[in-house]
């Protein structure tokens, strides 16, 4: 293509494509809610949200006699709050490029940094939310004994079999792909070593991602026995539905100390996790994850935010018995501990919208992109002193874990 002038459309155009193509597993986030922003064409500013909906659930009628049940939904916040750029400048002489030249030279590596940088913050956001673990923290998965466990536990928690997808660390993608090549598995094999993606397993279609989080947990052993404080500590679907949480009140921490951190995940002697279509007893110790960060009083005491809230019957039940005064809580992991943060999830776990930004009043020649669900912005500003011009281009985005009870975390095993 032949030299052109450029203009902020042009530099809109080339970046959409390119960052279309870098999104990677975040093209398997839900991204349906984007369509509720979609009838603003003057674009948006940070702030605007949206309610997402978490379906109902029932109880199964036994016999012939008709139990009316109230369908009742849940509901919680996706806010769009996350601007993110990438600034670059051109002097004059080089704005006369081929299109090609700038896509390759300036905005595919911009567009990687970028994508890596949305990655990063929604995987983030996304492992702090679930509860349900499998594995032990700090074992690599290098065996498919090891990856098996993730879809073992959605299976356990009766997630959809299509739309399940999974996020692997580096170790754990390269120790998954040499546990492959033993088993002759050419097509998984070939396709990671080619692109780093493992591709479809077991129904799951397998990522690897550098940006894969890290969890370092609270300091919850030294000098403590924590123990749930006081019986009956249950709620009601009602008042729990919009936020799936709850406040556990407990002792027995370390005293003053900063014993659990947000993304740490526990059990609670006999509080096992039921089927969440039969309600039945799976016989499994239901995880609980803080929600927050938490500090012992002087005295030992913390009340901890958890999901999921402990629900003990209906149809939206989490566990078969509320915990007993003096429950054991057992944390996961070793304390202040980094771990890696595989995940195994449906497509439906977490809401990710990319929407179209506005276009300030007052800026000149802006470029404004939208595709499929994915839209940039492009503004030039000229420095007059050095005969320079510098842009910005920014996206606008909210990401929210919509539904945890569809993902989970893994590790490997001793």
């Amino acid at each position: 293509m032949a030299n052109t002038t450029l203009t902020a459309s042009i530099i809109a155009r080339t970046a959409l494509p390119i960052l279309e193509n870098e999104l990677g597993f975040l093209a398997k986030m839900q991204r349906g809610w984007e369509t509720e922003y979609s009838t603003n064409v003057n674009g948006y500013k940070p702030g605007a949200s949206i309610d997402i909906r978490r379906p109902a659930d029932f109880t199964v009628r036994d016999g012939a006699t008709l139990s009316a049940q109230d369908v009742i939904e849940g509901k919680n916040t996706l806010t769009v709050d996350q601007q993110k750029g990438v600034d670059f400048e051109f002097t004059s002489t080089e704005l006369t490029l081929d299109v090609a030249q700038l896509g390759e030279r300036v905005i595919k590596p911009a567009m990687s940094s970028l994508v890596n940088t949305i990655a990063e913050d929604v995987l983030s956001q996304m492992y702090k939310g679930l509860y349900q673990y499998a594995g032990t923290p700090g074992q690599v998965i290098n065996s498919f004994a090891d990856w098996a466990k993730g879809p073992e536990r959605l299976d356990e928690m009766t997630v959809p079999q299509s739309g399940r997808c999974a996020i692997l660390s580096p170790s754990d993608h390269w120790g998954m792909v040499g546990s492959l090549t033993g088993l002759g598995v050419e097509s998984a094999v070939g396709g990671a070593l080619r692109s780093g993606r493992l591709g479809m397993i077991g129904n799951i279609d397998t990522y690897m991602s550098a940006v894969t989080p890290t969890h370092t947990t609270g300091t919850y052993t030294t000098g403590s026995t924590p123990l749930v404080n006081g019986g009956s500590q249950n709620v009601t679907y009602d008042t729990a539905k919009n936020t799936w949480t709850q406040s556990l009140i407990t002792d027995g921490w370390a005293n003053s100390t900063a014993v659990i951190k947000a993304g740490d995940v526990f059990t609670l002697a006999g509080v096992n996790m039921v089927n969440p279509k039969t309600k039945a007893d799976t016989g499994i110790l239901q995880q609980f994850v803080a929600t927050a960060d938490g500090t012992s009083s002087g005295a030992g005491a913390l009340t901890v935010t958890i999901s999921p809230p402990i629900i003990t019957s209906g149809p939206h039940q989490t566990v078969t018995a509320a915990p007993a005064d003096n429950a054991a809580i057992t944390p996961l992991g070793t304390e202040a501990t980094a771990y890696k943060q595989n995940m195994f999830f449906h497509e439906n776990t977490m809401a990710l919208a990319m929407v179209p930004m506005e276009r300030p009043a007052g800026a000149v020649d802006v470029g404004r992109e939208s595709r499929n669900g994915i839209s940039v912005r492009v503004i030039p500003v000229y420095d007059v002193a050095n005969d320079k011009s510098q842009w910005r281009l920014d996206v606008l985005y909210g990401r929210k874990v919509a539904d945890p009870r569809l993902g989970c975390r893994v590790s490997g095993t001793a």
